[in-house]
């Protein structure tokens, strides 16, 4: 699997990399993750992001020109990539779509919004998946990103130590786990 989160501010994803499962599954080189600083596409000598919004408002909005371009740049280099831009208008991400992801050969963009959201003339401009983990306001697309990243990496062969971990696991056969023990047998009067 291979993806890149395009963000404002990359750094602040980057480290939930390198650790546990994330960090085994790149070491066997099942999973290939960049990051890429929308303001490396930025507008004018201060990489200008975003503006206040057309016909006003509280807040910022992400412009479309450093998005296009961004994208414009990552198809150039990669080929035909898949463009999912978390956001609460999306579909409602499932464990479904996190194996549709896992499975998938392009590079996978998450274009992760910020502020009062972004521009929409990049959904209307951009073929892309909107994608929802939730009826709740983030302060930015990262965590949704991390979110559906992590489940669909979980899911590719080899990632897990064991590969029949994956059988009894929540949502495998549409339905959740079952409660899990461990030892002593007996602890505070609570028996396994």
């Amino acid at each position: 699997m291979k993806c890149i989160i395009l963000s404002l501010f990359p750094d602040a994803a980057a480290a939930y990399f390198d650790y546990s499962i994330m960090k085994r599954a790149r070491e066997k080189s099942l999973l290939t993750i960049d990051f890429c600083s929308l303001r490396d596409f930025g507008m004018g000598k201060h990489r200008i992001t975003d503006d206040v919004p057309y016909g006003g408002g509280a807040g910022m909005v992400l412009k479309p020109d450093p998005i296009f371009s961004a994208l414009d740049a990552m198809a150039q280099k990669y080929g035909e990539i898949r463009v999912i831009m978390p956001s609460p208008q999306g579909i409602v991400f499932r464990q479904e779509k996190a194996l549709d992801f896992s499975r998938e050969s392009r590079v996978i963009v998450f274009v992760c919004g910020r502020y009062e959201g972004i521009d929409a003339r990049v959904s209307e401009g951009i073929t892309l998946e909107t994608v929802s983990i939730g009826d709740y306001v983030l302060t930015g697309g990262e965590l949704p990103a991390l979110v559906m990243i992590d489940a669909a990496v979980r899911l590719i062969p080899g990632v897990l130590g064991d590969k029949d971990s994956l059988k009894g696991e929540s949502f495998s056969n549409g339905l959740l786990g079952y409660p899990q023990y461990t030892r002593p047998a007996e602890f505070r009067g609570m028996r396994v």
